[in-house]
């Protein structure tokens, strides 16, 4: 019986391995989140510029949607609505030195919010600015 744990004796300093679980945790979804809309940027930018420079026009994103789903079905995530909301989130932010860092801070459903929500750049840098603490 006394190798068993008394809530009142050893619980406030035992519990403090659950914090830092918890926090670590909390930190690996972040970065998890950080990489995965750093993905969606680039595979933006990457169709993008090929259909800037290639004869694929607006069938790019239905051409890339079939690849994905034929090819590597397991691959979640690429589907035809979601390319194309790649391409707009990439040419959206492009430029812009400010929000780029802060969209990497929201997840990608916050992002499609404010991305579909606001109309104005300053509009999208006050939400983003907001969500990004």
């Amino acid at each position: 019986m006394s190798d068993l744990i008394k809530k009142d004796e050893y619980y406030d300093d035992f519990s403090k391995i659950i914090e830092m679980i918890e926090t670590r945790k909390n930190n690996a979804y972040r970065k998890v989140n950080e990489e995965m809309i750093l993905l969606y940027l680039e595979v933006g930018k990457f169709l993008y510029e090929l259909k800037e420079k290639s004869g694929y026009g607006d069938k790019i994103t239905t051409k890339a949607a079939d690849f994905m789903r034929n090819n590597y079905p397991a691959i979640k995530g690429f589907t035809k609505r979601n390319i194309e909301r790649m391409i707009q989130f990439y040419s959206t932010y492009k430029d812009d030195e400010i929000a780029t860092p802060l969209v990497t801070q929201l997840s990608w459903t916050n992002n499609l919010l404010i991305l579909s929500g606001s109309k104005a750049k300053e509009e999208r840098l006050f939400y983003l600015k907001i969500y990004a603490i």
